[in-house]
């Protein structure tokens, strides 16, 4: 039966989004007003102190009215009745609000948006309560050897599937698993997503139905980085759940930053640099706290808050190296050939460089040092065939088996 609460708390979210986006408009529209009236460099007369005054009555009136019919559109939402007839949730509403998350997940937190997704283990797209309970409801069949598969940005638990495979669910039936799905809002900053991950993990292997043998981590993209920056606390706390760590696998993390997040960093500082394109820099300033870490791989918070994380700088990351008792692999995609030019191989698989993928980095302090025979690199692939591709299940599974 649909859930119409859920229903109209997302439509709620939704005006609320609406309704700021509109107030940020407005403010970027009155910044250009104001920079086209009064020139860079130039003194201003006082018609155009004028111009700027009643003009200013003006945006001020869009704000107060956008707020004003927001905020009771949000009201009359909450009491929706049931004439919205039947919606079914579906995976596509899953996935537009997983990406709306990755863009302004922190956004949506910060202000309490009922849009946010909050860190959950799932199975089959449901929520696993995290009590002896709940986890065995879940799963009819259980054993102690756990799967953890973590999604990338922008992404959830669902979208594992694509093309009719699923890594998760294949494995656990070849290798006799049981698997556990992490859901996030990948616009979150990694380290405190990292934090949530440790406290999440802790619980379920706390409240696991059998004793625990073994806990496997299979993860992609982003994922990789929220999966260490956990670790990484879990180890510092002396938590459980880091011992019964066996192998993590990382498809396509980007270890060391992505190439696409530096270019809008970039981006940012062109902008602010040229006077009459100034108030656009604000655009580039859109994007999450989950998607600037992007920039060279943040895991801790002190990676990022010491400075403003739109600030053009060096990177200054902690350096935390691969665990030594935990078996870790990693494939890297690109969609050059394997006959063409070393170049061409390396330029990666559209959003994550090979050698970030693979933990290399020109500073040997921060090489995470992978062993040969733990990595891969498959050609001809983009970031997202790594979630379908038989060849990279296949090294996968060898792995694992």
């Amino acid at each position: 039966m649909p859930n119409k609460q859920n229903t109209n708390s997302n439509l709620q979210g939704l005006t609320r989004l609406i309704t700021d986006a509109t107030i940020g408009i407005t403010n970027l529209v009155e910044a250009m007003h104001k920079r086209v009236v009064h020139p860079p460099f130039l003194p201003s007369t006082p018609i155009q102190e004028l111009i700027t005054n009643i003009s200013g009555i003006t945006y001020k009136s869009i704000r107060w009215s956008t707020k004003f019919i927001g905020s009771n559109a949000e009201k009359a939402l909450g009491q929706l009745p049931s004439v919205l007839g039947e919606i079914e949730t579906s995976s596509e509403k899953e996935a537009v609000n997983s990406a709306l998350n990755g863009v302004v997940g922190d956004y949506l937190e910060e202000n309490d948006n009922p849009l946010q997704i909050n860190m959950q283990f799932r199975q089959q797209a449901t929520t696993i309560s995290l009590d002896s309970e709940g986890i065995a409801a879940a799963y009819p069949t259980i054993n102690g050897k756990i799967l953890l598969m973590v999604h990338g940005l922008c992404m959830n638990d669902i979208q594992w599937t694509r093309k009719e495979h699923n890594h998760g669910t294949a494995l656990a039936k070849e290798l006799d698993k049981t698997p556990v799905f992490l859901h996030y809002n990948t616009g979150r900053h990694i380290s405190n997503n990292g934090q949530n991950f440790n406290e999440l993990l802790e619980k379920l292997i706390s409240n696991w139905p059998v004793q625990v043998e073994e806990l496997i981590i299979v993860a992609h993209s982003m994922g990789g980085l929220v999966t260490r920056s956990a670790l990484h606390l879990g180890q510092q706390q002396q938590n459980k759940w880091t011992t019964l760590l066996q192998k993590i696998v990382f498809l396509g993390t980007p270890h060391h930053g992505a190439p696409l997040e530096r270019a809008g960093n970039y981006l940012d500082v062109i902008l602010e640099a040229v006077p009459y394109a100034k108030p656009f820099a604000r655009l580039g300033k859109i994007r999450s706290a989950g998607i600037t870490d992007l920039r060279y791989g943040n895991l801790v918070d002190e990676d990022w808050n010491t400075a403003d994380r739109f600030e053009m700088r060096a990177d200054a990351r902690q350096i935390i190296p691969l665990p030594e008792q935990v078996a870790c692999f990693s494939v890297a995609a690109t969609i050059g050939k394997a006959t063409d030019s070393v170049s061409s191989r390396l330029l990666g698989d559209n959003l994550v460089g090979v050698k970030s993928a693979m933990g290399q980095h020109e500073n040997s302090a921060y090489c995470l040092n992978f062993k040969a025979e733990n990595t891969w690199i498959v050609y001809e692939s983009n970031h997202w065939d790594l979630l379908s591709d038989l060849k990279v299940y296949g090294r996968v599974k060898g792995w694992l088996a």
